[in-house]
């Protein structure tokens, strides 16, 4: 992965370089769940802010696999944070790719 991601997301996948999915199976909750505190207009900007994700770092399912999905504006506000997820893949050797997350479009017809 490039050290300045020119995608707006990059997505930190549950399966290791070699193919294994990574355990424990909550992990993307966990990680999410520990940056809940970075986001647009800091922690405390919202009331009930503590016990919701951080829109820059969202845990999900893609095509059957964990993923936590990191916005790049993450590492502009806050450098730290972004380094911890991007070091959380590296140690873990879990797949890291840059893409955007597409809105769902409704079917034709």
């Amino acid at each position: 992965m490039a050290e300045t991601p020119t995608a707006k997301q990059v997505f930190i996948q549950g399966v290791t370089r070699g193919g294994r999915t990574f355990r424990p199976s909550d992990w993307a909750e966990r990680l999410a769940g520990v940056m809940s505190q970075f986001r647009p207009g800091g922690g405390s900007a919202r009331i009930g802010s503590h016990i919701a994700y951080s829109p820059w770092c969202v845990p999900t399912v893609v095509n059957g696999v964990k993923v936590v999905i990191v916005h790049t504006d993450l590492r502009e506000a806050e450098p730290m944070a972004w380094d911890f997820c991007m070091n959380f893949a590296k140690d873990n050797d879990l797949q890291v790719v840059e893409g955007c997350l597409l809105p769902d479009t409704p079917a034709k017809g």
